[in-house]
């Protein structure tokens, strides 16, 4: 029997559930994510009926013939009250109409038609509708019509360090955590080791599986190739113009060398041109500019990088966005660098630096506890610092520095002497944490319970 790992994502959908009016859930995220085996496991334990439809599979199939055979029949005169109901009356005769049925649609990505009648779903019947599936279709598709207002909607991205932890038995290790040095060495010293095995196996479902099985890097970073592949083959399902089979499997690499190479962000629209640069020196002199912003949208809205915003001169009104991106998994990332040669000490400070921005972008999901559509990192003069958050609380602003040193950078000493910030937080990979002054030092293992 699969060990069932336990998801944050699990009382998001009891709190949707418990919510008067709500409306039809879209369940949205990357592949592999595990939002099928949650919404299904949240159906199974919440629900006295569930109606489970998988648009790739015979289920689906069946289910878009009977919704062909019956628009036929509306078009030809048939008299139908109440479609919604009707249709799946069709697919499964036992369906009853009440609060405690759930019908799950999933791959929705597969069939505009029914996307667009999501609406319909919701308004028609008493019954609960969760559809699931990738953004990729549906964005390349200009038949999907957007239907927010008739939408209420999940995002799930790979397991965060504490659900890891939680995986692991040891969840009330990451509780006992003292950012400012207060818990004992041994709390510190297994925290960290947890760490490092996460940052290079990252929070894929499937990954984190193999490595609770085997106990070993290698095989979970087996089944994140997997992943991968399976990334770049969806890729080519969509797209038949825009790169050859040889980019799709380097493109991921190219990323990765972008991520080494940039230090200030991009000028507008340069983070392209640096890909496109990277991947033509590298693998094909063929490809146009246009081809390497698709290729970048695919990455995007696959849910395979994210995107950090530029502030100038620590003004948060001065924001650029999509001047820095990030893997959006930390496996991903290890991988990636190692794949390219990277030194043992570059993989470490980026992939810190992703594992600050993928928390920080948790944090921007509403409801919000920080400022902007993006991470972003600041500069000020010739300098920069990682990252710059303001709090939707206290409206504090925060610079916050991904670094192995003992001292603060020449950067940060600006920022607290033209107090172009509230505080400073220095996220380290090897300290128990301390405050001095406005200085937060915390191990980067911890900013998860640092509370902005």
């Amino acid at each position: 029997m699969q060990k069932y790992l336990e998801r944050n994502a699990y009382n998001q959908l009891l709190k949707w559930k418990q919510r008067a009016n709500h409306a039809t859930l879209e369940v949205s995220g990357a592949r592999q994510v595990g939002k099928t085996y949650i919404v299904n496991k949240f159906a199974d334990e919440q629900y006295k009926r569930k109606i489970y439809i998988n648009l790739l599979d015979f289920t689906g199939e069946l289910f878009l013939e009977k919704y062909e055979d019956l628009r036929n029949e509306i078009k030809n005169g048939l008299v139908c009250d109440n479609p919604v109901y009707e249709l799946i009356r069709r697919v499964n005769p036992d369906f009853e109409d009440t609060p405690d049925t759930i019908v799950i649609i999933d791959e929705i990505q597969e069939s505009a038609a029914i996307y667009n009648r999501i609406r319909e779903f919701t308004r028609q019947l008493k019954s609960d509708f969760i559809i699931t599936g990738s953004y990729l279709g549906r964005i390349l598709n200009r038949e999907f019509k957007y239907s927010a207002g008739d939408l209420d909607s999940l995002e799930i991205h790979t397991l965060d360090f504490r659900e890891f932890l939680q995986a692991l038995g040891e969840a009330d290790l990451y509780e006992e955590l003292d950012l400012y040095g207060q818990s004992t060495d041994e709390v510190y010293q297994k925290l960290s080791e947890y760490y490092r095995v996460y940052t290079k196996i990252g929070g894929y479902p499937a990954v984190v599986l193999r490595y609770l099985e085997s106990g070993s890097i290698e095989e979970a970073n087996t089944e994140l190739l997997k992943i991968i592949k399976l990334f770049t083959n969806e890729s080519k399902r969509y797209f038949d113009d825009i790169l050859d089979d040889e980019i799709y499997d380097n493109i991921f690499s190219s990323v990765a060398r972008v991520l080494v190479k940039e230090k200030k962000g991009f000028d507008e629209e340069s983070f392209s041109e640096e890909l496109q640069n990277i991947v033509v020196k590298d693998y094909s002199s063929n490809i146009s500019k246009a081809s390497v912003n698709r290729a970048i949208d695919w990455l995007y809205s696959s849910g395979i990088i994210g995107f950090a915003g530029k502030i100038k001169d620590c003004n948060i009104l001065d924001f650029k966005p999509k001047s820095r991106c990030y893997f959006m998994d930390v496996g991903l990332t290890s991988y990636f660098l190692i794949h390219i040669g990277c030194s043992e000490s570059d993989v470490s400070g980026i992939v810190n630096e992703n594992f600050v921005f993928l928390d920080l972008k948790r944090r921007i999901v509403p409801p919000s506890e920080i400022a902007l559509e993006t991470p972003a990192f600041a500069t000020l003069g010739d300098g920069e610092v990682d990252f710059y958050a303001k709090s939707l609380k206290t409206q504090k602003t925060c610079a916050i520095e991904v670094k192995s040193g003992k001292n603060p950078g020449k950067t940060i000493k600006d920022i607290l002497e033209r107090k172009k910030a509230d505080c400073v937080m220095l996220a380290k990979g090897n300290t128990h944490g301390g405050v001095k002054d406005n200085i937060y030092t915390i191990p980067v293992y911890g900013i998860g319970k640092f509370d902005f």
